[in-house]
């Protein structure tokens, strides 16, 4: 029989960013919350601590921050028909585990969403007429305006410690940032980071082809910050230390350097670790939640009562939980009725090398996670796509996070893998191998979603997720043309250039790293028969039941989610502080 705990006005499940910012909004309202965390306690001082952090072995090969994939993990299938196989090893994505979750070991790139972003199926149609959508790509619009969500991206922006130019102040175009991004309330927090010796090499190419490089916002503080909540972070020192990594100069924005030094401290917060959530509980109807069950670090099953419940963890965990819980009809992909599980979408990352003249001194080792300079004239839909016969874009960029010896001395592809002329082909390119990257967006499309595995389970009996996904022709055709401009790019600065754009017809290969930026499963919307939760996060078939994070997204663009996945969940917090705690129930009427 279960132990049963005194009831908490709020139980969030995970700790990373948007467990932190919901605790903290939470308990401003008053609110006792208890956040239950899966993983261990992580915090800077014990678990960033210098120089045991700066192990690259430790910690990008053997993945000491990664979820442990024996326990749990993910299988993966191409298409419906296939028998998915567990995802053993860390390769395409890198899942978190613990307090600060992925926000702990992120990079830091931390973008807004473009306004046709958020309203992509009508930007589409009002632009090139409802044919141009092809048949079979479920793309939708997020339901919420980049207007309404404008205060929530400056507020995370500040929470976070930002760097970065702004390109258009309240509509009118500042040279020097992005001229595409939508209009923005005020500057960014912090300056602009400094430039490494590849990103001026870049924008200088850049700005011979006439395009206006700028640089890529950073949670990467460019000076000495103190934010919003009083917590203060130290500027960055180009350790190159930052992706897979706690960071030890309290520089990298994270939950752990701007907002669990005071979240943790508040009387009225709580927070349980090695406590694996199982099941969100529901009453008799099956319309409203009780609390949720958990596995705690003695292998017990505890039933925690709340009047909120609120999915905090991980995209693809947040899905899975949905799922074992029975909230939300499933989706299915050949009938095209449900919705949880619906639209999964990843990201078609491409690009180039260039191995720059001999004598070149790019000084890899002086990097940091977001430091770099982008150009945005084929992200998105600033570019004409009517004769080109694809949607959505990349954003080209230059950043160079640093040059570790095990996993970042890259060599050209023909180069021997091993031996002698391994070592003489990494000597030779560690200092002028250059790569400039297209991050592509990925459509929503009928037959990828997410869905219970009949067959494998984890540790603790429960069914494993299983991800169905392949590549389209719409996205090769999308980062065939991008790679190209950043080969154009690449070319300008001399040197022999590799293009790295994918193959027609080539499969996803979950082996090979490209980003963790996995979205879709629960995704909000104005129509309940076409999503999950509403434009407030807010479960349409469970009103006490919010669910945060990327697993929102109807499809994913050409950016890094968690610039948006932190400004829906200031956006979805204000709401239930402001109109869901005065008056329980559904916020959007069905």
């Amino acid at each position: 029989m279960a132990i049963k705990h005194p009831p908490v006005d709020v139980v969030l499940v995970g700790l990373g960013w948007t467990g932190s910012i919901m605790g903290m909004e939470m308990t401003d309202a008053g609110l006792q919350v208890l956040a239950l965390e899966r993983g261990e306690m992580q915090d800077t001082p014990t678990t960033a601590n210098y120089p045991n952090v700066i192990d690259e072995l430790a910690y990008t090969v053997r993945g000491k921050l990664y979820q442990d994939l024996a326990r749990e993990t993910v299988t993966f299938r191409h298409n419906i028909s296939g028998v998915a196989v567990p995802y053993r090893q860390h390769g395409s994505i890198l899942l978190g585990t613990g307090v600060g979750g992925s926000g702990f070991h992120w990079n830091g790139l931390t973008w807004r969403a473009q306004a046709s972003d958020l309203r992509l199926r009508s930007h589409y149609e009002e632009r090139y007429g409802k044919h141009f959508i092809p048949q079979g790509m479920t793309i939708q619009d997020f339901g919420v305006s980049y207007e309404e969500l404008e205060p929530y991206f400056a507020r995370f922006e500040a929470v976070a410690g930002i760097a970065g130019k702004a390109g258009n102040l309240n509509g009118t175009v500042v040279k020097g940032g992005n001229r595409f991004e939508a209009p923005r309330s005020s500057e960014f927090p912090l300056p602009a980071l400094k430039d490494v010796y590849g990103a001026q090499l870049f924008a200088k190419a850049a700005r011979e082809l006439g395009y206006e490089p700028f640089p890529i916002p950073a949670a990467n503080a460019s000076e000495p910050y103190t934010n919003p909540y009083g917590v203060r972070m130290g500027p960055c020192n180009f350790c190159g230390f930052c992706e897979n990594y706690g960071c030890y100069m309290y520089s990298k924005g994270s939950p752990q350097t701007t907002i669990l030094p005071v979240l943790l401290k508040r009387p009225n917060f709580k927070v349980k670790t090695q406590a694996q959530v199982i099941k969100v509980n529901l009453d008799s109807s099956g319309k409203l939640a009780t609390g949720v069950t958990y596995i705690d670090a003695q292998g017990r099953e505890v039933e925690q009562p709340a009047q909120l419940v609120i999915l905090t963890a991980f995209q693809l965990h947040n899905v899975r939980l949905l799922l074992l819980s029975g909230i939300g009809k499933p989706y299915d992909p050949v009938s095209g009725d449900g919705v949880v599980g619906k639209n999964y979408a990843y990201q078609m990352n491409g690009g180039v090398s260039v191995m720059l003249p001999k004598g070149t001194q790019l000084n890899p080792f002086i990097g940091a996670g977001a430091g770099g300079q982008a150009i945005d004239d084929f992200n998105g839909d600033n570019f004409d796509h009517a004769p080109l016969g694809f949607l959505g874009g990349a954003n080209i960029r230059h950043n160079r996070t640093g040059g570790r010896p095990i996993g970042q001395a890259t060599t050209p592809k023909a180069a021997p893998k091993w031996g002698k002329g391994w070592k003489a082909a990494t000597q030779d390119s560690y200092q002028r191998l250059m790569g400039i990257n297209a991050q592509g967006s990925v459509m929503a499309y009928r037959d990828s979603y997410l869905s219970l595995d009949p067959t494998y389970r984890d540790a603790y009996g429960q069914p494993l997720l299983r991800i169905t996904f392949d590549w389209h022709d719409n996205e090769f055709k999308m980062t065939q043309y991008t790679v190209d401009k950043a080969q154009r790019i690449a070319e300008v600065l001399g040197g022999s250039v590799e293009n790295n754009a994918k193959k027609p017809g080539s499969h996803y290969d979950t082996r090979v790293y490209q980003s963790t930026h996995t979205t879709g499963g629960a995704i909000m919307g104005s129509d309940p028969a076409s999503s999950v939760v509403n434009r407030f996060l807010q479960c349409w078939d469970v009103h006490n039941v919010f669910v945060t994070g990327a697993s929102a997204f109807p499809q994913n663009f050409g950016y890094n989610p968690t610039g948006l996945v932190g400004a829906l969940t200031y956006w979805a917090a204000h709401h239930i502080r402001e109109h869901y705690l005065p008056n329980p129930g559904p916020m959007v009427q069905a």
